[in-house]
């Protein structure tokens, strides 16, 4: 590792790893208050720009508002929201307070909702009308949260819009409100998100991200993208995931940069459009963007009118042959990133110039600096070059290592770790070549990759188990051209019901609307009986053989 690059990561270690005023002092308030931080489009076409010295004054007095709610220190505050200002003055409300901030991703459906909410312990949630009746359930078997025990604030996503009576509206309450005074101090083993990631079995597993995780988020932000003060930066992925949040929203803040946010469904040729107008430089996205632009092919003589200087991905392993379309397209590669929900990301093809190297086909890259990452046997043994085994942190080797745990599940967490604490294990299998490039083989457990999204197979297997046509499922991934992998379910059903099309769609939309929009089964098999071992474990490998 260069010389300075170390100094660097020891400069971040000593940064975060302290107290500090606040994580929105650090993420807004000592940043060029002129500057633009958000630049902002919505599908009507609106558009909106605020400086850092906005966010600065409308979270302070949104802070005001949950303190009148008892929001203090380490309480949970729940986020339902789209991309947008809202969710940025949001997040530095809560952090302003010293609380915690818990996304939902606005695709979710009751069900998913109602379990972050309720095993998060969040005493309010912030929402918009579109959200909003989430929160009550669609039916009368769906789970709803229980809102006479928890504040609701809501966004009217219409002007004149009525909202519930018992709901506070967001941007009234803020502009009856006084700033607050002062933040509230928090060291860097405070808590400041609580991220829920799919888990094998069992309901999603709650990430606790401490405040000294900003310097992994910083080093990625400047090591794996080379974030510059000059760069446009639009990072395409949901701040109700942890590329969005920690990358889309924490990274950016934190380097006081500007950088874009689109609430609209993705579209190639809007994608196009924005990358032109608002003269993007940094753009990251899942390779799902990446081969639908290649689908879609580029407008003849736009290559020549964009700004772009690096192009990245991460979510699932990029193709190789779409890197090198982007740089005959698009006039620069796609470089090709790894990580995951509980460690942000560990594994780079760096653009920072002093950690470039050259594109080796099909891999991920090399450790980010702050991390050493390496591949280790059942019994976890480090093995040599070319010799597949489990993707694994050296967490003594690693000082940007953050992880600390599950959130209320100790039996979970014991599971990540062999040989004592040192090695942190991914779950995923991989190799490596003699100049420590990293190769991605493949999943070592059952979640399913989806246009970037990770799927835990138990809640859409719950899911659907909630229609009274279905006796039993099981859940797999199976290949897709355009998102890597689609959502397949084996579906055994009870004695009155028949297998067909129509049952097949509607269960389909009865997970889409229960759980959420990107988990559905795309494809629906019905069998007589589902394998399993004499334990009766589902043994989803033989689903997945031809």
């Amino acid at each position: 590792m260069p010389e300075n690059v170390s100094e660097q990561v020891g400069n971040l270690l000593n940064e975060y790893d302290r107290a500090v005023p606040s994580v929105a002092y650090l993420l807004c308030d000592r940043h060029d208050q002129d500057k633009v931080a958000l630049r902002y489009e919505n599908v009507t076409g609106e558009k909106r720009a605020y400086t850092y010295r906005q966010l600065h004054e409308l979270s302070r007095k949104f802070a005001s508002v949950l303190q009148d709610l008892g929001v203090e220190k380490g309480h949970r505050v729940a986020i339902l929201l789209p991309k947008g200002p809202e969710i940025l003055i949001s997040v530095l409300a809560v952090w302003r307070l010293g609380a915690v901030h818990v996304p939902l991703f606005t695709a979710f459906g009751p069900k998913a909702i109602s379990h972050r909410v309720e095993n998060s312990g969040a005493c309010v949630v912030i929402t918009d009308s579109v959200n909003r009746k989430k929160l009550n359930g669609t039916t009368k078997e769906t789970e709803a949260v229980d809102t006479s025990k928890i504040r609701v604030i809501t966004i009217p996503s219409l002007s004149n819009e009525r909202i519930d009576s018992s709901d506070i509206e967001f941007w009234s309450a803020i502009e009856q409100a006084m700033p607050i005074l002062e933040n509230t101090e928090v060291t860097g083993e405070d808590l400041f998100i609580l991220l829920y990631t799919s888990g094998t079995t069992g309901y999603p597993k709650g990430v606790e991200v401490p405040i000294r995780a900003l310097a992994a988020f910083e080093g990625y932000m400047r090591f794996g993208l080379d974030l510059r003060k000059e760069d446009i930066y639009w990072n395409i992925a949901d701040p109700g995931w942890a590329y969005g949040l920690y990358y889309g929203v924490v990274g950016p803040l934190l380097l006081g940069q500007t950088f874009i946010m689109v609430n609209a469904p993705f579209s190639v040729e809007e994608a196009y459009r924005f990358l032109e107008e608002y003269q993007v430089t940094n753009f990251a996205a899942a390779p799902t963007v990446y081969r639908s632009m290649r689908a879609n092919g580029v407008p003849h003589g736009l290559k020549d009118k964009l700004g772009l200087r690096i192009l990245s991905s991460a979510g699932e392993p990029l193709n190789p042959d779409v890197s090198t379309w982007a740089e005959v397209q698009l006039g620069v590669p796609v470089y090709d990133h790894y990580g995951q929900t509980e460690q942000g990301m560990v594994v780079n093809n760096h653009h920072f110039p002093a950690l470039q190297r050259p594109l080796k086909a099909g891999s991920m890259g090399q450790s980010m600096p702050g991390f050493r990452v390496v591949v280790v046997n059942e019994e976890g043994t480090e093995l040599p070059p070319g010799v597949e085994g489990q993707l694994v942190i050296d967490t003594e080797s690693s000082p940007l290592f953050w992880f600390r745990g599950y959130y209320h599940d100790k039996e979970r967490t014991e599971e990540r770790f062999v040989t004592g604490s040192r090695y942190y294990m991914t779950g995923d299998a991989g190799s490596r070549d003699e100049d420590n490039f990293l190769y991605f083989s493949g999943r070592s457990d059952d979640i399913i990759s989806s246009s970037g999204y990770r799927i835990g197979p138990f809640e859409v297997e719950s899911a659907l188990m909630g229609h009274d046509a279905v006796a039993e499922a099981a859940v797999i991934g199976v290949p897709d051209e355009r998102r890597g992998e689609i959502v397949k379910a084996f579906v055994v059903l009870r004695p009155g019901f028949v297998p067909s099309e129509e049952l097949s769609m509607e269960l389909s939309q009865f997970v889409k609307g229960n759980l959420s929009a990107h988990t559905y089964p795309r494809e629906i098999e019905f069998i007589d009986a589902l394998p399993k071992t004499p334990s009766g474990k589902i043994q989803r490998f033989l689903l997945r053989s031809p």
